[in-house]
């Protein structure tokens, strides 16, 4: 099994940079940074603190074109991109961009799992960030794949990145949630998607001191509640939501 490797990275895809940005600062509290670099279009660094989380891009044309909606992908860390590319494709995955160089950031490449959720692998340059602490505000504390077969789904995962089985949970009529890990606590879990869902996706939910704040501050901006606050096992609370521009994205708060 591989040296297990999580998300480090993630970006919105959405219509509306602008907007996008105003939202997510006021919600999760992200600061907006611009970067550029030759030969590339215009990128919206969110970042916690002093450290960049994610990023925001207008949806590529070709994107639109096939009639996708806003939404956000995570990027999977990988020491070989063109390798763990490779790996992806033989391991009943399809790509969806070929390994290409980013100017100044690292090797990157489109992917989607068997099921068809896509991702992104990136060899970053320079030096790894250190790890964060669980639950710091502004950063993804918990990722969670809505997927038509979890059992393939993990099977296909724990090839490619090591991840591994943490606890099952019985959903009753929902099924089994999966809990997984990569190479220590859980980071997440799976299950096979409700017939509401239309297509199989990752959902990424970012850390916010308080839940009921988060729904306040979703409504006042423009989003939509998907799902009313739940508590969770071991006590702190979610929201599902959708963005103004039609992504979804999910919450997570120590309290209510």
């Amino acid at each position: 099994m591989p040296a297990p490797k999580s998300f480090f990275w993630y970006e919105l895809m959405t219509t509306d940079v602008n907007a996008a940005e105003a939202f997510y600062c006021a919600v999760v509290g992200w600061r907006a940074s611009r970067w550029e670099a030759p030969g590339s279009s215009p990128y919206t660094i969110m970042n916690a603190g002093e450290r960049g989380v994610g990023g925001i891009m207008e949806m590529p044309d070709d994107y639109r074109q096939s009639g996708s909606q806003p939404m956000w992908l995570g990027y999977i860390y990988t020491d070989d991109t063109d390798a763990a590319t490779q790996g992806v494709q033989d391991a009943g995955g399809t790509v969806h961009r070929q390994p290409a160089d980013i100017p100044e950031v690292g090797r990157f490449s489109v992917v989607s799992d068997p099921q068809g959720v896509m991702f992104m692998l990136l060899h970053p340059m320079g030096p790894d960030q250190p790890p964060v602490p669980a639950g710091t505000p502004g950063h993804v504390g918990w990722h969670e794949l809505y997927t038509t077969d979890w059992q393939k789904a993990f099977e296909f995962y724990s090839s490619q990145f090591g991840w591994t089985k943490a606890e099952a949970m019985d959903m009753g009529p929902m099924g089994t949630y999966q809990l997984f890990s990569a190479g220590g606590d859980p980071i997440g879990g799976m299950m096979n998607k409700p017939a509401q869902i239309p297509m199989p996706f990752w959902q990424f939910y970012f850390n916010i001191p308080a839940i009921e704040e988060g729904l306040r501050l979703v409504k006042a901006n423009g989003g939509q509640i998907l799902m009313d606050p739940m508590e969770v096992p071991g006590g702190s609370w979610i929201l599902q939501c959708m963005d103004p521009q039609g992504a979804a994205f999910a919450l997570n708060a120590p309290k209510r």
